[in-house]
C-alpha cells in the first residue's frame, strides 16, 4: 500500500539526507532486488537499497572495494547481442516467443512495437501500464514492449525496474523476457547463471502482476518466461523457456519479510550519513550503526560483501561459516562458543549441538590418541 504523500516526502527527505547531500540516488535493479530478497534479515542492505546509495563507491571508501560486477566488454558485447535479438521490429525475438511458449497462437508476422518514451520512471511507468493495457484490450496481435518500466513496492519504497522486453501475446497473456549474454551450449548453460536470471525475472514478473491486478479483468502473467542466448560461441540467439514460479514464490515471501525501511531509518542515530565522501572512522561508525546479516552467498551478491565479513570474522560469528552451519549450532552464535561447549567449558549438555560437538570432540581426541600411539 503506498505511503499517505506527507509520510512518503518526509521519508524521501530521510533517505536523502543518508545518501549525503546532493548525491543522486542509485536505482535499485531487479538484480539487487534479488539479492535483497535472498538475505531479507540484511536490514544494512535494506536500508543502502532504499536510500539509493552506491555501495561500490560506499565499499571503496571502507577500503574494502568490490571485486564483482561486469567488465566493460562483457557489457558492450551484451548491448551488441540484444540488438540483434530486437532487430527489424523484434522479429527474431517474437519467433522464439512463439517457437518456445506459444505454438497454438498465429505465428508472428508482424507485431505492434509501442513507443515507450516519458519523462523520469514515474511517466515512464504509467505509459507502460497504459500500453500494456491498450495492448490486452485489443487481442489477437502480438505486442512488443523493449525496455517497459515496472513500480515494485519494495519495504515500502518504490523501486522502478527495466525488463529486457515484455511480450503481450494474441491472447493478452504476458511474457518477459530476458536477454543474457552468457553462452547456451548445446542447448544447455550454467545452471547458476540461468538460477540468477530466473530469480531476476521472478522480480519482474512480481511487478507485471501488480500491473495486471489493476486491470478488469486481470490478464495472465505468465510464469514461464523466455531466456534468449548466444547459441554456442556464435552471436546467434537461442532460447529456452525457463519455469521461475518458484523462484517467484520465493523472491514475494521474502520481499515481504523485509522490514520496512521507514523502521530502519527511524532507530538511526541523528545525522547518520553514508556519503563516501565522509572521514573513513565517521562513515565506518555509520554504516556499524546498521546491523548486517552476513553470508558467504553475499560474496557474489553484494558489493558491501568484504567489510561485513571482515567484522564477522572479528566478531568471531559462526555465520562466517555459511548458513548450514549456522542452523546446525542453534544457539550458538559464536566460533568461541562452540569450542567451549565443545571443550565441556560451557553450554547445556541437553542441547543437541552441543552434545554433537562433544562427542566430534571425544571422536577427535580418540583418533589423535591412536595415532600417537
Amino acid at each position: 500500500m503506498p505511503l499517505p504523500r506527507t509520510r512518503g516526502t518526509a521519508l524521501r527527505h530521510r533517505l536523502a539526507e543518508l545518501r549525503g547531500p546532493d548525491v543522486p540516488a542509485k536505482a535499485l535493479d531487479a538484480r539487487a532486488l534479488a539479492a535483497l530478497a535472498a538475505n531479507p534479515g540484511c536490514a544494512r542492505r535494506a536500508i543502502l537499497d532504499g536510500a539509493g546509495v552506491d555501495k561500490a563507491a560506499l565499499a571503496s571508501a571502507l577500503g574494502a572495494p568490490s571485486a564483482f560486477g561486469q567488465s566493460q566488454f562483457a557489457l558492450t558485447r551484451g548491448n551488441a547481442f540484444e540488438a540483434r535479438v530486437k532487430a527489424d521490429g523484434g522479429a527474431e525475438l517474437l519467433r522464439l516467443v512463439h517457437e518456445k511458449l506459444d505454438r497454438a497462437a498465429e505465428p508472428p508476422a508482424e507485431a505492434r512495437v509501442p513507443d515507450l518514451t516519458a519523462t523520469g520512471p514515474q511517466g515512464r511507468t504509467a505509459r507502460t501500464a497504459l500500453e500494456l493495457r491498450e495492448a490486452t484490450e485489443h487481442p489477437g496481435a502480438w505486442t512488443l514492449l523493449d525496455h517497459p518500466m515496472l513500480a515494485l513496492d519494495v519495504a515500502g519504497s518504490p523501486a522502478f525496474l527495466e525488463p529486457d522486453a515484455v511480450v503481450v501475446h494474441p491472447d493478452g497473456s504476458w511474457t518477459v523476457v530476458e536477454i543474457k549474454s552468457f553462452p547456451l551450449l548445446d542447448g544447455s548453460a550454467d545452471p547458476a547463471k540461468v538460477g540468477a536470471a530466473a530469480r531476476q525475472a521472478a522480480v519482474y514478473v512480481l511487478a507485471l502482476e501488480e500491473v495486471a491486478a489493476r486491470l478488469d479483468p486481470s490478464p495472465r502473467v505468465r510464469h514461464r518466461i523466455l531466456l534468449v542466448c548466444p547459441r554456442d560461441f556464435s552471436n546467434l540467439p537461442a532460447a529456452s523457456a525457463v519455469d521461475i514460479r518458484k523462484q517467484r514464490a520465493v523472491t514475494a515471501r521474502q520481499l515481504a519479510r523485509l522490514t520496512r525501511i521507514e523502521d530502519i531509518a527511524d532507530e538511526l542515530p541523528e545525522g547518520t550519513c553514508f556519503s563516501p565522501e565522509l572521514p573513513a572512522d565517521e562513515l565506518t561508525a555509520a554504516v556499524e550503526s546498521v546491523p548486517a546479516t552476513y553470508a558467504p552467498e553475499c560474496l557474489s551478491a553484494c558489493e558491501l560483501a568484504f567489510h561485513c565479513r571482515g567484522r564477522s570474522r572479528e566478531a568471531g560469528a559462526v555465520t562466517t561459516l555459511g548458513r548450514p552451519a549456522r542452523a546446525e549450532l542453534g544457539g550458538l552464535a559464536t566460533v568461541e562458543d562452540v569450542l567451549a561447549a565443545a571443550r565441556g567449558e560451557a553450554g547445556d549438555p541437553g542441547d543437541p549441538a552441543v552434545a554433537a560437538l562433544r562427542r566430534a570432540a571425544a571422536l577427535r581426541a580418540e583418533a589423535l590418541e591412536a595415532a600417537c600411539r
